[in-house]
């Protein structure tokens, strides 16, 4: 229903709250701002706004915003314009704007210079105003002469250039088919490893040993190998003798983006070893929690943050293997964690299990049937028990103070 500025013949509280019941779609239709806030101004003082009960200003309020279509925040700015001046007005203040430098004109001459150079950068694009204008005499450039490189972009976006420009195209995201983008899905078997990298610092511009760490999620049991560089040519020899020293068999890969991971070299080892690949999802920083928290909890804190120079990486691939890999699966427990759904649903993770990994992938149901071929349980048992944990522990610690004392020479 369509209905005029003029209600004079509402004069009560209870006729506005009666008009509000009764009244679905009321608007005004041809009613300019100036006329609007009149009218607002007129309700305010004829109902005495100021004096009126709380519920009664709700009331008063409602009946303006349903009439005039005026918003709640706007209302409330001008009544409190009516308490300090006594009146409501429009605002006497413009809105402020920018002087418009660029005109049509020049964005059309930034089109025609991209379609004849197929669009440059904006360095090279500045270049071209400059000699156009200064070297060639042109003074159709003389603004875009002036243009600075950040606004070439501005005007790039502008609709009267993406519609004529034949080089404009929205930036698409790079698409890598090698690796499925998921999260993996062990249901409590062993052999869906996590993988990644940790860089072992820079010094004077050298950069230091990588770390390569591969953790199982069902349990924990961890292989860590070290290279000079994260280059094809260096990791491909070294996964495949990590994925190796695993005592079960390997059935996922999975990694973050990093392009020492996901590239043609390793999809071949990994076809060739039949286990499939899969990567980290966007926007999902979890995905890659488990090996991360172990970079820290093992690697970090015994090799340090320190740089270790590149010719060390040899002899401390050495040490995991023939001592720290030992260490870290027959002889240091890790926390399992025990989920808790409480009576909102909300599952809540806690660390009460302790195993080594070796005794937690010995607790799973018929384990003998993932060991790697020619492994059995008894093989394994001798190289779990042929020390106790802190013996062991000692042993380890002697071994890498000798690593490190040969970092120093």
């Amino acid at each position: 229903m369509t209905i005029t500025m003029d209600d004079s013949h509402m004069l009560s509280i209870a006729q506005i709250k009666e008009f509000l019941q009764l009244s679905e779609v009321v608007k005004f239709e041809g009613v300019s701002l100036k006329e609007k806030y009149e009218w607002t101004d007129k309700v305010l003082t004829r109902f005495r706004y100021f004096q009126l009960k709380k519920k009664e200003k709700g009331s008063v309020r409602k009946y303006i915003m349903k009439m005039t279509g005026i918003s709640k925040a706007q209302l409330t700015r001008l009544i409190f314009k009516k308490t300090e001046v006594g009146k409501v007005l429009p605002s006497s203040r413009g809105r402020h704007t920018f002087t418009t430098i660029y005109t049509p004109e020049d964005i059309a001459l930034l089109v025609e210079t991209d379609n004849a150079h197929e669009r440059l950068s904006g360095f090279a694009t500045k270049e071209i105003f400059e000699r156009e204008f200064e070297k060639f005499k042109k003074n159709d450039y003389a603004k875009l002469s002036k243009i600075s490189v950040s606004h070439i972009y501005n005007l790039r976006g502008k609709k009267q250039y993406t519609s004529s420009s034949l080089t404009y195209t929205k930036t698409q995201a790079t698409s890598v088919s090698i690796g499925e983008r998921r999260k993996p899905q062990p249901e409590g078997k062993p052999g869906y490893i996590r993988v990644d990298s940790v860089h072992q610092g820079d010094l004077d511009k050298e950069k230091g040993v990588y770390h390569i760490n591969m953790v199982d999620e069902v349990t924990q049991m961890e292989i860590i190998g070290c290279v000079e560089k994260i280059s094809e040519q260096y990791l491909e020899t070294l996964l495949e003798d990590l994925i190796l020293q695993f005592p079960f068999k390997i059935i996922n890969f999975h990694s973050d983006n990093g392009s020492e991971y996901i590239n043609k070299t390793v999809a071949k080892l990994l076809n060739k070893l039949i286990i499939h690949q899969t990567k980290s999802r966007s926007r999902k920083c979890n995905d890659q929690a488990l090996v991360e928290g172990k970079n820290g909890a093992v690697i970090r804190k015994h090799m340090g943050r320190t740089h270790i120079s590149q010719k060390n990486a040899g002899p401390i691939n050495l040490f995991y293997k023939n001592c720290f890999n030992v260490y870290v699966n027959y002889h240091r427990p890790s926390g399992f964690p025990t989920i808790i759904v409480d009576s909102k649903g909300k599952q809540k993770k806690k660390y009460k299990t302790y195993l080594v990994p070796y005794e937690k992938f010995k607790s799973i149901p018929n384990a003998t049937q993932y060991l790697r071929e020619g492994l059995t349980i008894e093989s394994l048992d001798k190289i779990a028990y042929a020390k106790s944990d802190n013996e062991y522990a000692k042993e380890m610690q002697k071994e890498k103070d000798k690593l490190f004392k040969n970092f120093k020479k």
